[in-house]
């Protein structure tokens, strides 16, 4: 059971990492294509929150709270059968890779550095009034 719950943290992981980066990209797209919501508030702020929480995150050398669930999910799992499970083996290559910490310091904060100008060339747009 631990194992399972194991691969759905990082399933859920690789999620939040999908959000952050492709609402970048849908927002910049959305834009240039018209799409109304890449603008919704509740989308835009989810999406600097998000951003903002790997940043901080990244400068105060904190690991992820998911990383560190799915690891310790995984000691309770007494470890695989095998090296990797299958979607183990094929998220966790997707999501971490070995570099220094500040590579990682510098993208997140680069990326989220993306986001605020996005955030200035597109503001979120006011809630409709009822």
């Amino acid at each position: 059971m631990f194992q399972h719950l194991a691969d759905t943290v990082l399933l859920c992981h690789f999620a939040v990492v999908l959000f952050i980066v492709g609402g970048l990209a849908a927002i910049a797209l959305g834009n240039a294509r018209g799409w109304k919501f890449v603008n919704a508030p509740t989308f835009r702020w989810a999406h600097v929150a998000a951003i903002a929480v790997v940043v901080v995150q990244s400068w105060l050398g904190v690991e992820c709270p998911l990383t560190t669930l799915e690891n310790w999910l995984r000691a309770q799992a007494g470890g695989p059968e095998y090296r990797s499970r299958f979607i183990e083996h094929w998220v966790s290559r997707l999501l971490f890779f070995a570099a220094p910490a500040w590579v990682f310091v510098t993208l997140y904060s680069l990326f989220g550095l993306a986001v605020l100008a996005a955030w200035l060339r597109w503001p979120p747009r006011a809630p409709r009034q009822k």
